[in-house]
């Protein structure tokens, strides 16, 4: 028995959250899967930001963030926009059809969530890859009822199955990403390798295999 079993991790339950910050007249947001109710009274609840993330930078920075908890109704676009690209190098917020802001000023999704909360961060801890985030809740805001979206539903209803290697890269051994699909293409991966999509490493692909 494989006492270190990815899929036992798995199993945990998780949710997928659109989290949105701002610095100065930049809007920007990404994707987390991992935010929780701490307390009651106060109203706390923490998140988890991987650093490379520039919302993380933004809410070190000014203590502010929207979760935006979205549905089983959100479509992989949304991850494609917010998960798969750095708001370093595109305004996430562009082409949006319409800008709502919470009351701490800051961006929510209208579309795709079922409420949004907004947080004011009162203590974190260095989590290595990671930041956890305790937070204050100053607003909590109901928009539909709607199921909320969990990380098996993304997997098994929204998020593409892999493709399966082409002509044109036949010969060539293939990674997958098993968080998101990202496929890598070389004999063995770097050590050091992290997706450039979801931003986990090496241990989360596994060889596919040819059919």
């Amino acid at each position: 028995m494989d006492k270190m079993s990815k899929e036992g991790l798995f199993k945990l339950t998780y949710g997928l959250y659109v989290l949105t910050a701002r610095s100065g007249e930049k809007d920007n947001g990404c994707i987390i899967n991992v935010a929780s109710q701490v307390t009651d009274n106060p109203l706390q609840i923490f998140i988890s930001v991987n650093k490379q993330n520039l919302t993380h930078d933004i809410i070190a920075e000014t203590g502010l963030f929207n979760l935006c908890i979205l549905t089983e109704q959100t479509p992989m676009k949304v991850f494609e926009h917010f998960g798969f690209q750095s708001g370093r190098d595109v305004n996430k917020f562009a082409n949006c059809e319409v800008e709502l802001r919470a009351g701490n000023g800051l961006l929510y999704l209208p579309k795709y969530t079922n409420a949004y909360l907004s947080g004011k961060v009162v203590n974190r801890i260095d989590a290595g890859t990671h930041t956890l985030f305790l937070a204050e809740v100053t607003e909590s805001v109901h928009l539909s009822d709607d199921p909320s979206l969990t990380y098996a539903w993304y997997h098994e209803n929204i998020k593409p199955k892999p493709a399966m290697p082409s002509a044109q890269g036949e010969g060539k051994t293939r990674w997958v990403c098993q968080t998101c699909g990202y496929v890598y293409e070389g004999d063995e991966m770097p050590d050091d390798f992290v997706c450039p999509w979801c931003k986990h490493g090496k241990a989360d692909f596994v060889k596919m295999e040819n059919q």
